[in-house]
């Protein structure tokens, strides 16, 4: 197991690398600089300010300033919010994107697992129709699209509950979860069903029957936890995927979150606070999938004598 970590961690760095290495030059290449505005910056300010952001020297020399940089763990100034860095703005943004993101994967884990758990047990019925075509639904529709539907039935003409802003009530949190959360549950009830289709028909479960055991404890003892194997295995990428793409919902709903600071920095050309989210995001993702292939791990006897035996 050890083994199995570190060789995952020693495949992050190349990748993290190569997004690092990416981003830096495409942002760069882009049109458009940060120091642009409507009104013309003089020539001896905008000399200095390149010279106080490294912009005056060449461009790999920026870059192997960058990586050197972020060896130490700093992400660098904010060209669009001066005085702050990268660190700072991150940490201000990311409380409310991380709840976000922690209230949809509750939405999306509760309504994907019910949702393919009872479409398993009732096979090729209503019970199993109806759940996967609303999963396909969901699917296909984006969440830029179903943020404004559900902002305009529960919010503008049953008057429920509020359109946007991110407070202590409940009510504030339901609409943005739902929307954020509703694609993943899709994809969740579909691995469920396919997951516990599978266990059902092993045969452990034939005999656990065979014994008498009520059906509920049969699903509940030894069904799930081999059913849910691929759910889980999917949670690491999800959430992280919830976080990252947050920055639409935010932006729909107005929630203070770090998407929109990912937004801004795009159209201000802020390349330090666009290379920090794009890192920060980066590791995200990388870190949830390592996370979720230890859970599959742990949860699979055979993937964990199988990795056991390899460590030894």
């Amino acid at each position: 197991m050890i083994r199995f970590v570190l060789s995952r961690l020693l495949q992050a760095v190349p990748v993290l690398l190569l997004v690092v290495t990416a981003t830096f030059f495409l942002v760069r290449l882009a049109p458009g600089g940060p120091f642009d505005a409507e009104r013309a910056v003089p020539p001896e300010v905008l000399r200095a300010l390149e010279a106080t952001y490294r912009l005056d020297r060449p461009i790999w020399e920026q870059y192997l300033a960058y990586l050197g940089d972020l060896l130490r763990g700093e992400l660098g100034p904010s060209y669009r919010y001066p005085g702050r860095s990268v660190e700072e703005l991150i940490a201000a943004g990311l409380p409310a994107s991380a709840e976000l993101g922690f209230w949809a994967l509750l939405v999306a884990v509760g309504l994907g697992v019910a949702a393919g758990v009872v479409a398993a047990l009732r096979p090729n019925s209503w019970q199993d129709h109806l759940p996967m075509a609303a999963a396909m639904v969901g699917i296909c529709v984006p969440s830029f699209l179903l943020g404004p539907i559900l902002v305009l039935v529960f919010g503008i003409w049953l008057e429920w509950l509020p359109v946007s802003g991110w407070g202590d009530l409940p009510g504030d949190k339901i609409l943005p979860s739902l929307t954020l959360g509703a694609g993943y549950a899709a994809y969740i009830a579909r691995l469920a069903r396919g997951g516990m289709l599978e266990v059902l028909s092993e045969d452990y479960i034939r005999t656990a029957r065979a014994k008498g055991l009520p059906e509920a404890v049969v699903i509940a003892k030894h069904a799930l936890r081999g059913g849910l194997a691929p759910v889980v295995a999917f949670l690491g990428p999800a959430f992280a995927g919830l976080l990252t793409g947050s920055f639409v919902v935010e932006t729909i709903f107005q929630i203070p979150g770090l998407g929109r600071f990912f937004v801004q920095a795009a159209f201000n050309r802020d390349y330090t606070m666009i290379m920090g989210t794009t890192i920060f995001y980066a590791t995200l993702i990388v870190a949830f999938n390592l996370l979720s292939d230890l859970v599959a791990v742990w949860l699979n006897p055979r993937l964990r004598d199988a990795f056991g035996e390899s460590s030894r």
